[in-house]
């Protein structure tokens, strides 16, 4: 093991820390891999196809595991993929991904560089940005037909995930070629890089497998893959879905606000992961939004959005849209404990609620645990009937202390009530009241 490696980085590489985070789902050599994070400088890469002319969350595990590479002495490339984006990659997909032509990948592709920027520093080598347009639109086919294709089978890529579901609705030959093209790009990177590791997609695998045997049998040289897992929300949701739309990471077409209110409203069986996935805080930190409930974990909830904004659209942004959050809501955003999550540069001494203008309901303590909760919203005017509370929890518009009521059975109780005595109501996101228990 490399001396000045341990020294800097502790027994903990970037392998250790991608694994403990959640980031890792495949390896195509799980033992040999490991051994390689502990011995050497590794140059590992992941490609982004310019289809759009911005990346929305659902590209941040592949953002922030790049990120935490470089940020254990490691050299990560970033590829473009301006070549392949001409034609479109096939999995994943169930039709086949819109053609753009090369005027619109390279905006696109322009766009992307300077957005990746934001997470990866590109300054003295220590990370690259290429574009495998620079040497796939120079290919000689017959050439490539006869250096790369003849060391492919078609019974092979044919059983490949990605392949066989394009295949029940059609599979055409630009689509097929897609495969070689990526393999081809980590034989480049090997070859002029010294790159030894792909990463990507948990879709990517049949892809990167092909990669790495061309590499074995091309150049004789070992090389390895990491699979990322597909994101989906304990509601079921895919990461970045909403009804107003996609989130992306330009600001421009998803504003800082949108951005934090998107992430303030994680489900609560989700900080935890997700403070560990899109943010640098340490994991002992994190470790202890799994044990926390009420405001704390609505605290969390806060230290997530203020965090993720923050790297994705810097400090600044962070806070304004906080402190916006914190005047458009009465009970989502208090000030963090300082005990909680020391790391994060949250505002933490700001109070910026006004309590005094939310309706108060007296009720004793017996009325509290026996009432039920469209009895309840239906007294304190929040909802017109009874029917509507019951259709309002159903689409999960209704809330006690910030918790989603799931079901029209669940009860409050005397856990409810908070150190102040009161209980706090909420419809959707602008309607309270307050329940204050004697």
């Amino acid at each position: 093991m490399c001396a000045a490696f341990v020294e800097v980085f502790g027994v903990k590489n970037a392998y250790d820390t991608l694994l403990e985070r959640g980031f890792i789902e495949q390896v195509t050599d799980d033992q040999n891999i490991q051994d390689l994070f502990m011995r050497e400088r590794i140059t590992c890469y992941i490609g982004f196809d310019p289809t759009a002319a911005s990346l929305h969350i659902g590209s941040l595990v592949p953002i922030m595991a790049l990120a935490h590479m470089q940020r254990h002495g490691n050299r990560p490339i970033v590829l473009i993929g301006g070549g392949t984006a001409l034609i479109g990659d096939p999995s994943g997909k169930t039709e086949m991904r819109q053609v753009l032509t090369k005027e619109q990948v390279d905006e696109n592709a322009q766009a992307l560089k300077q957005q990746l920027s934001k997470y990866v520093d590109f300054d003295d080598d220590k990370a690259l940005l290429l574009n495998n347009a620079d040497w796939l639109t120079g290919l000689n086919y017959i050439e490539f037909l006869r250096d790369i294709g003849r060391h492919f089978s078609v019974n092979r890529m044919l059983a490949a995930e990605s392949y066989k579901m394009r295949l029940e609705k059609g599979l055409n030959f630009i689509e097929f070629n897609y495969m070689l093209l990526q393999a081809y790009d980590f034989l480049y990177l090997n070859r002029h890089y010294d790159c030894t590791l792909q990463m990507g997609g948990n879709d990517q695998w049949g892809n990167m497998v092909a990669g790495i045997d061309l590499i074995r049998r091309l150049e004789g040289n070992t090389v390895y893959g990491i699979t990322f897992p597909l994101i989906i929300t304990s509601l079921g949701h895919k990461m970045g879905k909403t009804e107003k739309g996609t989130i992306w990471l330009d600001s421009k077409l998803t504003s800082p606000y949108d951005y934090f209110q998107y992430w303030i409203n994680t489900d609560d069986k989700d900080v935890e992961r997700f403070l560990a996935l899109f943010t640098f805080l340490p994991m002992e930190e994190i470790a202890q939004a799994g044990e926390l409930s009420g405001s704390q974990l609505n605290a969390a909830k806060s230290v997530l959005a203020f965090e993720t904004t923050k790297i994705t659209h810097g400090e600044q942004a962070a806070v304004s849209a906080w402190r916006a959050s914190a005047s458009a809501s009465t009970f989502n955003l208090k000030p963090v404990d300082p005990a909680l999550f020391k790391s994060s540069s949250i505002p933490r001494s700001e109070v910026i609620q006004d309590m005094s203008a939310i309706a108060v309901f007296e009720k004793t303590r017996e009325e509290v645990v026996t009432i039920s909760i469209p009895e309840l919203f239906e007294e304190t005017n929040l909802c017109a009937s009874r029917g509507e509370t019951r259709r309002l929890i159903a689409q999960g518009g209704i809330y006690v202390n910030e918790r989603r009521i799931q079901s029209i059975d669940e009860r409050i109780t005397i856990d409810d009530i908070d150190q102040n005595g009161e209980i706090r109501l909420r419809k959707g996101k602008k309607k309270y009241a307050r329940i204050r228990v004697g």
